[in-house]
Formats: structure tokens, sequence, C-alpha cells
């Protein structure tokens, strides 16, 4: 497996809990497979989480691009416009 920076472990876990991005999205940007996902996040995730995550993704249909009924997965908030500008500002 090749090596990921700390950031880009933090992006896959993200966009692995994400309901609506597909594995096929992390295999475009990053270029790991659904298993690789599956290993990272096991790796990675406290036991528990890994439960939860692995419960919450299996046999979720829109996790896979080809079984999704979503045809445009990108969320856009209807608060969105009234808040700063068209801008929400991330908090970390």
């Amino acid at each position: 497996m090749q090596p990921f920076t700390d950031d880009d472990r933090d992006r896959i876990i993200e966009m692995a809990w994400e309901d609506r991005t597909p594995f096929e999205a992390i295999r475009a940007q990053f270029g790991l497979s659904e298993q690789g996902v599956i290993e990272l996040m096991r790796r990675e995730l406290t036991a528990a989480s890994w439960r939860r995550w692995r419960a919450r993704v299996q046999g979720r249909a829109t996790k896979h691009a080809v079984r999704s009924a979503v045809d445009d997965a990108r969320f856009h908030s209807k608060a969105q416009r009234s808040i700063s500008g068209n801008k929400i500002s991330k908090r970390r």
C-alpha cells in the first residue's frame, strides 16, 4: 500500500464516513480500492468505531456509484446563501 500523509489519511477516513461519497471517488482521488479503504479504516479506527462504520457502510447503495440512485451527490444547504455571503466558514 502506498504511504499517505496524515492529511490524506484524515481525508480518506472523512470520505469513507460520508454516506454519499462512493468508494469510486476515493479510488479516483487517492488510488485506494474499496478493500484498501476497509483495511485503512480497520487499522486507523478504534474497535468500536470500526464496527459502527462497517455496520453503516455494509450494503449501503450510495457507497457504490453504479448502485446509487443519487444523480448529484453534492450537498448544498438551503441556508448556505444567507450565511456569510454564500460561504460557510469551516470550524476547526
